[in-house]
């Protein structure tokens, strides 16, 4: 990727750089079981299992869909939680398409709606999931304002079709998707924007729709289009955890409250004091980000989980599994106070490899997130 301080929309031959064709069949040791578990690994809820299980029995390469809005700052979820349930994906014989959504970045008014913004955001996040080691042998990203206008005259009656077979009211259930409320006060986009993603699943000829949880309605909503249209092979959710903000009762992570995750170009001061102010009581497992946190990064990143301590608090201690350490921290023979700094180093031993990263994109970055302070905090 060349350094240049103002971005265009992407044009055809950076797009080839940014797209590399997946392996042409899945590995040939693997039952469709063993392809089952992987896959079904990544999410927290599956609709439908058997759905799935077939899937994986008769095609040997299925398409997994997934896709972002490129509109800030990229949290350690979806850059490294991303990462690691995309590698699964692969490794049990899909197919990626990551779905760049610049235009609905722009719909979702990110940015101020600056679609260059937009897509100079869109490059660091990519940039991003290559530095921590995505697959890139079975993604395919694809910028939903090129591929779009390449095939509009298929893309915009299906979007068409979709928003005449439903109710207003069935759209606005919706909204969720955008990180928005029905109780908000919504622009018209709010109605554009379901039909439209909801027509992404079919457009980009998706099998599984690999999002998370928030995403869940409009992925439902696929499935019932199908029902209307009389087709048999529904869009199968598999639907990943939504790792809570760090503070109490914050459910998911918030772009606009620095305080409530881990960024991907944290420094470690950062990393220390968010960590350090984390919610975490004693003995306290249900509803604990800090341990929430080493279930999703640190034990599928490391395949350990490393507690530093003196004799008197029970020593040194390796984890292996997450069952040991809850065992342990239930008990209150691992305590927060050490918890707490084991959790930060492990956080900080990831993200010094994206350091480099910001530092080249920053300047650009930088002159993102002045107009817009809300949406982007760079420091």
């Amino acid at each position: 990727m060349e350094g240049e301080t103002a971005v265009q929309i992407p044009p055809s031959d950076e797009m080839n750089s940014l797209s590399v064709e997946a392996s042409s069949s899945s590995p040939p040791q693997m039952t469709p079981e063993e392809r089952f578990r992987i896959v079904r690994s990544v999410g927290e809820e599956c609709i439908q299992e058997d759905e799935l299980l077939n899937l994986l029995t008769k095609k040997p390469q299925p398409i997994c869909y997934d896709g972002f809005e490129p509109s800030g700052r990229m949290h350690i979820a979806q850059g490294v939680m991303k990462t690691i349930n995309v590698n699964k994906m692969i490794s049990a014989g899909c197919k990626v398409k990551i779905w760049v959504a610049d235009w609905f970045a722009q719909l979702n008014n990110k940015m101020g709606g600056d679609l260059r913004k937009i897509q100079t955001v869109g490059r660091y996040l990519i940039e991003i999931w290559k530095a921590a080691g995505m697959d890139l042998n079975g993604v395919e990203f694809i910028w939903s304002s090129e591929e779009i206008n390449s095939r509009a005259s298929e893309y915009w009656p299906l979007v068409m079709d979709i928003a005449r077979r439903n109710k207003l009211p069935r759209i606005m259930r919706c909204v969720q998707i955008m990180g928005r409320n029905d109780q908000e006060e919504l622009s018209a986009a709010s109605i554009f924007y379901p039909c439209m993603q909801c027509a992404d699943i079919f457009f980009l000829k998706a099998d599984i729709c690999q999002l998370g949880m928030d995403q869940r309605k409009v992925n439902v909503l696929a499935r019932e289009y199908c029902d209307d249209i009389k087709r048999k092979n529904k869009p199968i959710i598999l639907s990943h955890h939504m790792l809570p903000g760090l503070q109490q009762g914050q459910e998911k992570m918030s772009k606009s409250d620095p305080s409530s995750s881990i960024f991907m170009e944290d420094e470690e001061a950062d990393v220390n004091l968010k960590i350090k102010k984390a919610y975490c009581p004693p003995k306290i497992v249900q509803g604990n980000p800090c341990l929430e946190y080493i279930k999703f990064i640190i034990f599928p990143w490391f395949n350990e989980f490393k507690v530093e301590r003196s004799a008197a608090n029970g020593g040194d201690k390796t984890y292996t599994s997450h069952e040991e350490l809850i065992a342990d921290y239930a008990e209150e023979k691992l305590h927060p106070s050490d918890l707490k700094p084991a959790l930060s180093k492990a956080l900080n031993k990831i993200l010094q490899v994206f350091s480099y990263l910001y530092e080249f994109f920053r300047d650009q970055l930088l002159d993102i997130a002045q107009p817009y302070p809300t949406c982007l905090h760079f420091n």
